[in-house]
């Protein structure tokens, strides 16, 4: 027999890719997931495959110094039938001089950029043939994948879906800003694969890093420490909390992971200027979504940051409300971080499921800034030693929280007030553009036996100061919203729960302030030094807030802290209440003229009312979504925006792919900035 010649093959980029659900990252390379067979043809010349006469196998190899025992390359010879632990090849169907084989990966197979060669042998004679390069990717549809998700509509949410819904604003008014994860949008793999390459594991060791490549706990780790750059480790963001962001990006104006990314790559990983929670959690949830791992981004309200390990957060004010004494432990208003899917091999059972990474710099761990993968289980469990970082982020959503008040001559009282973090840990649902409140994944009810017996396990006393014994109430309430450039009113409503009068002071103050807790200028006071309340009663004291007192010192967070103070004079008691007031900005509205459909021009109407009492100067509207534009798009208007007027603009767009899909804008100016709307478009699929 003459020598078999390879003359060409085809690795089906485009059928592969449907079947693996990877099609979007474009039909210009193969991208397949681990575990499920992927097909390719061979076309020889001169005569075909002879079976008994004819071996072929294939080489795989992934990272720069492949080795067989690190599960960075394989040999495998053509067989009948696929082999069961390693990789396989078996042929499929054979025409003329073509030949179609089927290749599949052990479900547990390194992920990452693989080299393909075939090698074949006639007799003696033998050539090998470098046919190309393939990406493997995490695979959530295998039962026999680490990632393995059950539920299909989970796992187009998780793993498929390009965009989404983060939750900020505060506790007692939760908003949703829409982000685009963009994870199969152009060069988004490759930027993915190369973060991993560029992390310090790698670096120091390539084989032990790419052999480990097969573990998502692994990855996420990786994952979370690259996110930021506070190792000197070329990270994607650098965080900033100052409120002066003009050397950079205000982490307000992002809309999506891309952008970041993409910038990332383009100024040679220089970390990109600036991030804050949401946005380390969004870009982290880009990349493992982008390598198949699902994962979601997750809210926690009034979120601890307990420094010293304790469990308390102790926070000093003084008599008119004001923050004295900065302490390291802080209440964010909010904090992001993301939840990835994974079984947990490396830990007893019972722990598979949803880990909390966090990518957001805070504490070292192992001595990288880094957090993660932790069961949220473990969490929930009070089982403080499992890896990783579970105390940190147990004191996240349990931490106590003692407001000492400062008296003029320096001496401290401790306050009554009723407990306060981890509230409405919220995420996307599934499927629907609606929040879904997971707080009971992280914490038993508050005051239940259960919780008891779990900070027995962690050794956390929670004081159980209740204002309920005191007979004295106090709350903070808002009549209404407040809006952008309105003045607005906030009440403190106190009541005497008991049979005697009370006479107080109530001591209420307003500041502007940022949702990792720091307080900027005061802007509205009242002291009402004799409060007399017969028994039984409620008073509701208003405070008048005004647009003149905060509109110049509000941070782009839009947040006002109210701080309520109510002593009584006979016992010297103070209590405590607190309230963050969100300030809604004006809403975006983006009509879409014309029937949507996949390949055929739309115009979306993009319109917004300035609704404060100075023009708007440097408007800028930036639109971008996944599949819809083409990258982002920008619009800066020529002319300042006068009060009460519309800046508005149109735009052209061609969307790519049929199905449901948002198209997400950001607005900034002078004085109004990261305002936030989007709209859902129903693509209708070109016909055939």
């Amino acid at each position: 027999f003459a020598d078999l010649v390879l003359e060409s093959w085809d690795l089906q980029c485009e059928r592969n890719g449907q079947e693996h659900r990877t099609a979007e990252m474009g039909c210009q390379q193969l991208v397949v997931r681990r575990g499920q067979p992927f097909t390719i043809t061979l076309h020889f010349s001169g005569r075909g495959y002879e079976e008994g006469v004819d071996k072929l196998a294939f080489n795989v190899e992934t990272g720069p110094c492949p080795i067989e025992t690190s599960g960075t390359k394989s040999r495998f010879a053509v067989t009948d039938f696929p082999e069961e632990s390693g990789w396989s090849a078996v042929i499929q169907q054979q025409d003329g001089a073509s030949l179609s084989i089927s290749l599949c990966s052990p479900p547990s197979a390194c992920v990452g950029r693989y080299r393909l060669t075939l090698e074949t042998s006639t007799g003696y004679q033998g050539s090998s043939c470098h046919i190309g390069h393939f990406v493997l990717l995490f695979n959530a549809w295998h039962p026999e994948d680490t990632v393995f998700l059950r539920d299909e509509d989970e796992r187009r949410e998780y793993v498929l879906s390009q965009e989404g819904l983060i939750y900020q604003g505060s506790r007692d008014y939760i908003t949703s800003t829409p982000w685009n994860f963009g994870q199969f949008e152009d060069d988004i793999l490759s930027i993915c694969l190369n973060l991993l390459d560029t992390n310090p594991k790698f670096l120091r060791d390539q084989n032990q890093d790419c052999s480990r490549r097969n573990d998502p706990v692994y990855i996420g780790r990786v994952v979370s420490a690259m996110v930021n750059c506070n190792d000197e480790d070329q990270g994607v963001l650098a965080g900033r909390w100052d409120n002066c962001y003009e050397d950079g990006m205000s982490p307000m104006a992002w809309i999506g992971s891309v952008d970041i990314l993409k910038r990332w790559k383009k100024f040679g990983c220089q970390p990109v200027k600036y991030g804050q929670c949401w946005v380390f959690a969004a870009v982290a949830c880009t990349v493992m979504r982008c390598l198949g791992v699902p994962s979601r981004v997750v809210t926690n309200y009034n979120s601890a940051h307990d420094t010293n390990g304790n469990l308390v957060i102790d926070r000093y004010l003084s008599e008119t409300g004001e923050e004295q004494r900065r302490s390291k432990d802080m209440i964010w208003n909010f904090h992001c971080w993301v939840e990835s899917w994974m079984a947990r091999p490396d830990l007893d059972s019972g722990y598979d499921g949803w880990q909390a990474l966090d990518p957001t710099p805070q504490e070292k761990s192992e001595g990288v800034f880094c957090c993660g993968p932790a069961p949220v289980r473990a969490i929930k469990e009070g089982d403080l030693r499992l890896k990783y970082d579970i105390p940190f982020i147990f004191a996240e959503v349990n931490a106590d929280v003692v407001y000492w008040v400062v008296r003029p001559d320096g001496s401290e009282k401790k306050s009554i007030h009723s407990s306060v973090v981890g509230k409405n840990i919220s995420t996307k649902s599934v499927g629907r553009d609606s929040r879904e409140d997971i707080t009971h994944t992280y914490k038993y009810p508050e005051g239940s036996e259960k919780e008891r017996e779990v900070f027995a396990k962690a050794e956390h006393e929670k004081s159980s100061l209740r204002e309920e014994d005191e007979g004295l109430h106090l709350k903070i309430k808002l009549s209404e919203g407040a809006n952008n450039g309105c003045d607005f009113d906030v009440f403190a409503v106190v009541s005497n729960n008991s049979d005697t009068e009370r006479v107080c002071r109530l001591q209420l103050c307003a500041r502007t302030t940022s949702y990792n807790g720091t307080v900027g200028p005061q802007c509205g006071m009242k002291d009402l030094l004799n409060l007399t309340l017969e028994p039984w009663a409620e008073k509701s004291v208003p405070l008048r807030i005004l647009y003149e007192k905060y509109g110049e010192s509000l941070t782009q967070d839009n947040i006002i802290k109210v701080v309520a103070l109510l002593t009584e004079h006979q016992t010297g008691d103070i209590i405590v209440a607190i309230r963050d007031v969100y300030i809604q900005n004006p809403e975006i509205k983006i009509r879409i003229l014309g029937e949507p459909m996949q390949q055929r021009k739309l115009v979306a109407e993009i319109s917004l009312v300035n609704p404060l009492t100075t023009p708007l100067h440097n408007c800028v509207f930036v639109v971008e979504g996944a599949t819809l534009t083409d990258g982002q798009q920008i619009k800066e208007l020529e002319e300042p925006v006068e009060p009460q007027a519309q800046a508005k603009f149109r735009l052209d767009f061609v969307p790519r792919q049929a199905g449901l899909h948002k198209l997400m804008v950001d607005f900034e100016s002078d004085k109004l900035v990261g305002v936030k709307g989007y709209r859902n478009v129903i693509i209708a699929p070109q016909p055939k």
